[in-house]
């Protein structure tokens, strides 16, 4: 919970891993109480991307409306710092109509940005972004491009992985682009305090193969929905698509092209699926693990939806 004065309006953030039971708790509160609900999903910002993102349906979204969902196409991108922008210009706009911004998802760096302010990172620039992706075409990948991140910015290199192309590419990015490591930036980071009251709550479930299963059958539940003809049909949409746009980072669907281009079979597509998005979750949960101050609550008991709103109502009347 934040440490500010009463004099500050006041805004929920409802945190948690995919499948934790969002959706349900931010329902109820939808219906007992006057909140607007900003989505806070790096997923949820494309159109066109509907059941792999699990995306509120149509019948949700007429009863509980929420900001931030199809917002860009598939083949844009969405920062961190667009978020908070975004994010902040919207939560005035609701509680200057008297109502309370609830923010709900499960992307813990736009958590961050929000609460704390970012970095003065160089915006994206596409010009070295597609020189690197040459050079890596042409050293070997991107394990050899980590080894030149190692060279220049020891400090981040070390807390990435060889495989991960799309923050190697971003911190080369940001060292051709400012002159500087990244992990320089970050260090000169000055705070910028979310100017409300919030009730940060977290959802966090006591049994780890509970939350596996619930993410088991949801993939299952996406691939009968019509998951893999979603993204055939992003395809044919989005002809300049490419697995190294962001929206195609999103988990489930690099494995689903993979299966669609004849890389894997179909149980394989499903196995790395589920895996994926349970290495996701596994994430969330260690981001929400190091972030303070906020209240966790088992997301596997009965009556959670009631559980939060009561925690709500309490928090708004004192």
């Amino acid at each position: 919970m934040s440490q500010t004065t009463n004099a500050l309006p006041k805004a929920i953030l409802l945190a948690g891993p995919t499948a934790s039971g969002k959706t349900a708790s931010t329902l109820h509160l939808c219906r007992t109480l006057p909140v607007e609900i900003i989505s806070v999903d790096s997923a949820l910002v494309y159109r066109d991307m509907n059941i792999g993102t699990a995306k509120p349906d149509a019948s949700l979204l007429s009863e509980a409306p929420h900001f931030l969902i199809d917002i860009i196409d598939p083949t844009e991108s969405y920062s961190a710092a667009q978020f908070r922008s975004d994010a902040l210009a919207l939560m005035k706009v609701i509680t200057d109509r008297g109502n309370i911004p609830l923010l709900v998802g499960g992307t813990m760096l736009y958590y961050k940005a929000l609460l704390e302010g970012l970095s003065d990172l160089p915006e994206a620039n596409p010009e070295v972004r597609e020189a690197l992706e040459a050079e890596a075409a042409t050293v070997g990948g991107w394990p050899a491009m980590h080894e030149k991140l190692a060279q220049l910015d020891p400090i981040t290199a070390a807390r990435l992985k060889p495989s991960d192309s799309q923050r190697i590419q971003r911190a080369l990015e940001i060292c051709i682009v400012s002159g500087e490591p990244m992990s320089t930036l970050i260090a000169k980071q000055t705070s910028t305090p979310l100017p409300y009251q919030t009730l940060d709550i977290a959802l966090v479930p006591s049994d780890r193969a509970v939350l596996h299963e619930r993410i088991a059958l949801r993939f299952d539940e996406m691939i009968k929905q019509g998951f893999l003809e979603e993204v055939k049909a992003l395809r044919k949409k989005y002809p300049t698509l490419t697995p190294n746009h962001p929206s195609l980072r999103c988990v489930g669907y690099r494995q689903a092209l993979d299966y669609l281009n004849g890389l894997d079979d179909f149980d394989t597509f499903r196995e790395k699926g589920i895996a994926a998005t349970r290495q996701l979750g596994k994430r969330q949960l260690t981001w929400l693990r190091g972030m303070e101050n906020w209240q966790t609550i088992d997301s596997l008991q009965d009556l959670l939806p009631e559980i939060i709103g009561q925690m709500v109502q309490d928090w708004l009347a004192n």
